[in-house]
């Protein structure tokens, strides 16, 4: 069947075009780099802070103290493999810090900080 074509050939017409708020946003990729973000307008008025290059996490050990370490590098990152090759900092992927390999729990694009649970010490 050909797509967006009713029974009888006919084309499906849209009701109306998509707003503002329902548009897809810009997909923001954050470099291993030093920090740098950006402050955007957001719904209501309120401010959204976009990261666009980070070197820092907060990193989170087993017994629940957080500390600010340095990222050495980004190890792996099971959505895409390539992101990793390009030291591209995404939820999910394991990054080596000073302290050890720390997995990214949350999505540095959105939030503006890089935030890691410690997965392996260093010895």
């Amino acid at each position: 069947m050909n797509k967006g074509r009713k029974i009888t050939g006919g084309k499906y017409h849209a009701y109306r075009k998509k707003k503002k708020y329902e548009l897809p946003g810009v997909p923001r990729i954050v470099h291993l780099k030093e920090r740098k973000f950006k402050v955007l307008r957001a719904l209501g008025g309120n401010e959204k802070i976009v990261l666009l290059s980070c070197n820092l996490a907060n990193v989170t050990d087993k017994k629940g103290k957080t500390k600010k370490v340095k990222i050495t590098n980004v190890l792996e990152t099971p959505s895409n493999r390539f992101l990793a090759r390009q030291n591209i900092l995404v939820k999910g992927a394991i990054i080596d810090t000073e302290l050890g390999k720390a997995k990214i729990t949350n999505r540095p694009s959105q939030e503006g900080t890089v935030n890691a649970i410690l997965i392996e010490e260093k010895s």
